[in-house]
Parts: C-alpha cells; structure tokens; sequence
C-alpha cells in the first residue's frame, strides 16, 4: 500500500536510542494505545545545556518507529531552543520523505519533543488550548489550525493524514471543513464524501494492513493475526502464538487492530475473532 523510502526501513528495522532514561530532564508523552498511536519521548542534558541523550518508546506502525528513532538522532547535541525548532517536515524530510497517510507519525514525533521541553522548563502542565474536534481521537481545532498553517493543507483527507482527525466515524467533517475554510480564507465548502470500496478492494487493503503493520507489531510480543474473512463490514479474525488465548486479547482487538483497519480502510469496520 505505502512506499517507505530506505531510510525509514532502517529505522523501523534498527530503530535508535530505544528505551527509557529514568533521570531524564525532560518527558514527554503524546496518543494513546486506544487511538492506535502513543510516543513517549526522554531526553537528558549535558553541562553546556546541550540535549547528550535521548529515547522513546513507543506503540504504533513502522512510520510511527522510524519517526521516533530518528527524532532522537535529530535533537542530539542540540540545545533546546535549537531543538524547539525542528518541524514535522524536518522529521519526515530526514527520513527521505514518509507516506502522505503516515505524516500524522512525524507530527506525534514534533509533539513529543515539544511536551518534553516544556516538562523541562515547568510548563508541562500547560496544554494545547482549544476544543475536541475529533472525539475518536481527541484532536482539538486549535492543533487541526496549526498542523494545517504550518503544512499547507486543503482537504479533510490531508488532514487526517496529518492528525488522524477526521478518520474515525467521520462526524467531525463539517467542523474540519469550517477550520480548513477559515484557514484558507475560503467560502465554505462541503465536506468530502469518502470513496466507497468495492469488497475486493477492502480485504486487498485489509490483508496489506495487517501484513505490513498490525503483524510487524504483535510479532514483538509474540504474536499474530490471520484474516479469515469479510463480511460486509465485519472483518473476522483469528490470533495466533502468544496472542491466542491471552486474557487481553480483547483489548488488542478492538483497541489496536480495529481502530488501526478503520484508520487505513473504513470507519464502518467491525473486528471479530474467530476460535479454532
């Protein structure tokens, strides 16, 4: 489905400075399991202020890793002031470029980084002001505004590449409209009306899905996902090695995996396991 510039293998494959730094200056957590996505970044400074260390941890795809890791080669050696100024393109740019659905992972990347310095500086209570736009992912209009100022965009569609807003149940296309509207100074439009898949065309996106992110994920842990079959909008499955039979294999299922397939193929997903 998505095209991943060498780099970005490299730094899902052997991703960099993994791992957690206990007395870390500065902390910053962005996402959430729940939404698919979670990032928590740590740095540590050196005697002249300048960034010696740093580390992540995080949940999420390969783009989501790859961001992550070469974050924490970015900032290195930077002062913080320096580092406050590396941008979600910067990070995507380093890569060679990501996947225009996966920018949102280079802009969890910039948050993080952001939330860590403000740990830092004693501001780390100090929150992104506005209100929930998107309920399925708790994104607020003031940071729909920002990412679309700073990166140029003009669609829903861009949008959610860039947030994740928008590619839930889809309730809040209207008011993403009207954020996009007031951005570009534009007479209101009305909200894009999502392509429909034929049948073939959602079990070829849903297959990609899980071989190329959902399986590279639960791998980690032991684990796997088989795609059984497609009904209408109900995705059956059935998990495999550590993942069959584990008491939170629920969780994983409708926190991970479905909320993943309804971010990459349709918000009308329903994902069910199968036994046996």
């Amino acid at each position: 489905m998505w095209e991943y510039s060498d780099k970005v293998k490299d730094h899902f494959l052997h991703p960099r400075n993994v791992g957690v730094i206990e007395d870390a200056d500065g902390v910053g957590e962005v996402g959430s399991i729940a939404c698919g996505d979670a990032l928590t970044f740590y740095f540590k400074l050196d005697e002249q202020g300048r960034i010696r260390e740093a580390k992540f941890q995080t949940f999420g795809c390969a783009s989501a890793i790859a961001s992550s890791s070469a974050l924490t080669e970015m900032v290195i050696g930077k002062t913080l002031d320096e580092a406050a100024r590396i941008t979600n393109e910067d990070i995507a740019n380093y890569l060679g470029g990501l996947p225009k659905e996966k920018m949102h992972c280079s802009v969890m990347g910039r948050e993080a980084l952001e939330k860590a310095i403000a740990c830092y500086r004693g501001e780390a209570g100090r929150q992104l002001e506005g209100e929930i736009v998107c309920e399925c992912f708790g994104v607020t209009d003031r940071e729909i505004e920002r990412v679309a100022r700073e990166n140029g965009l003009r669609t829903i569609a861009d949008v959610t590449d860039y947030t994740k807003a928008g590619g839930g149940c889809g309730k809040c296309h209207e008011r993403i409209q009207a954020i996009l509207d007031r951005v570009l100074g534009a007479a209101p439009q009305a909200p894009e009306r999502p392509k429909r898949l034929t049948t073939l065309e959602k079990i070829k996106r849903i297959e990609q899905c899980i071989e190329r992110e959902i399986n590279p994920t639960l791998k980690q842990d032991a684990g796997r996902l088989e795609l059984v079959d497609v009904e209408g909008d109900r995705v059956l499955v059935r998990l495999g090695g550590s993942c069959a039979g584990c008491v939170k294999s629920h969780v994983t299922l409708k926190h991970y995996v479905e909320t993943r397939l309804r971010e990459v193929v349709s918000p009308e997903l329903t994902v069910e396991e199968v036994q046996g």
